[in-house]
């Protein structure tokens, strides 16, 4: 049993935030491509919703990451995923690494604001030519002086036409690929404006719509060395280990599609069809049934995932099986339910095809499956190490 009563009270609290500042809104927020992330995530720091795993003398609740995970299953019931990834990014994906490694004075000035959702934040990993093979990225920031000087351009950044920082892994020397790489929090915005040197290019998707996602270009763009998270050189590892992260936040997420099964479970019990409800179909139950099995079969994994993780072990291989299981699950989930939604389901509105658009990103995004399948294959010794 991985929840207790006061993480239920903790996704109680959140449901009934999103219950009144996002699902009356979402229809909106969808036909403008953008969700208000600062005004929203500044209702969530007032509530600490932001900050639940990160230290208390930064404004958080220092609380262990199955409170996080609780969270993110909750986020989940959203209607429209584009915002839970927005605030997943925000909470669980561009600052673990900072509140780990980060200096006193650092997550004093960028945490501590990103916790009370002050500003909004990003992680900036993939570019065009490296996605998921992230030893392959080209931004460099090259040292000079007490400064690092940055070019390159970061691709596929959620919440990127809004943020304030960007938690940016590029390479700070010609070392070997998985030790030239650092995490350097680089400011977006200075005094209310893009900052110099900072370009932002927003990009238009299949789903997420409600969740802003853009190309930002650096152009000579000049920051401390105090910036940077960690150790130099450091910054591969400590993006694997932020990955873990953001893998298990994606799958908890998921869990929550039991909603399209129950609503579809509902519709079908109105609508009929050759004098019956729909639902009456054994296909379509034993289909519904099959799609719960499947899902708690998820659930069971990602607590798992979860349980040895707030236990300090290494959960590479159980967080990547939850996040190729997600992915691929929440696709048939989606399409499953607008089958048996049919005309209905297809329409543009519906929340069915909203999450066939949205649950779509879930083997792409954050490792693609291919990815998930050969680092569990070599977890499993199946494949060479350097293959």
């Amino acid at each position: 049993m991985l929840y207790t009563p006061e993480h239920h009270e903790l996704m109680a609290s959140i449901r009934r935030f999103i219950a009144a500042e996002i699902d009356p809104f979402v229809d909106e927020w969808e036909a403008n491509e953008i969700f208000p992330a600062h005004e929203l995530f500044k209702k969530m720091g007032r509530l600490g919703f932001l900050g639940i795993t990160k230290p208390e003398a930064y404004g958080g609740m220092g609380l262990d990451f199955s409170y996080a995970l609780a969270a993110a299953e909750a986020i989940g019931h959203a209607r429209a995923q584009g915002v839970g990834m927005g605030i997943g990014v925000q909470s669980n994906m561009a600052t673990p690494a900072l509140a780990a490694f980060g200096s006193d004075e650092l997550k004093r000035e960028f945490l501590a604001p990103a916790i009370a959702g002050d500003v909004v934040v990003s992680i900036g990993v993939s570019e065009q030519g490296a996605g998921s093979d992230v030893s392959s990225l080209k931004t460099r920031a090259r040292r000079d002086g007490d400064d690092y000087v940055i070019s390159g351009s970061k691709m596929w950044i959620t919440n990127g036409t809004q943020a304030d920082w960007i938690c940016l892994l590029c390479n700070t020397s010609d070392g070997p690929v998985h030790k030239n790489k650092s995490l350097i929090v680089v400011p977006l915005k200075e005094n209310g404006k893009r900052a110099k040197g900072v370009e932002v290019q927003k990009i238009k998707k299949f789903g997420m719509w409600s969740s802003d996602t853009a190309q930002i270009f650096f152009d000579e763009v000049r920051v401390p060395v105090r910036h940077r998270i960690g150790e130099e050189g450091m910054g591969f590892i400590y993006q694997m280990k932020q990955f873990q992260e953001e893998r298990l936040d994606g799958a908890a997420r998921r869990l929550a599609s039991i909603d399209l099964i129950n609503e579809t479970a509902d519709y079908l019990r109105q609508r009929i069809a050759f004098g019956r409800p729909l639902l009456d179909n054994q296909f379509i139950q034993y289909k519904l049934a099959e799609l719960k099995t499947e899902l708690e079969a998820l659930r069971s994994l990602t607590y798992r995932a979860t349980l040895a993780y707030v236990n300090g072990e290494d959960v590479i291989e159980l967080a990547s099986m939850a996040k190729l299981k997600a992915g691929r699950l929440g696709r048939e989930i989606a399409d499953w339910c607008m089958q048996f939604q049919g005309g209905m389901g297809y329409t543009w509105d519906n929340r069915v095809s909203r999450a066939y658009r949205d649950y779509r990103l879930g083997s792409i995004g954050g490792g693609a499956d291919e990815v998930m399948m050969m680092v569990i294959a070599r977890k499993m010794g199946l494949m060479d190490m350097g293959a």
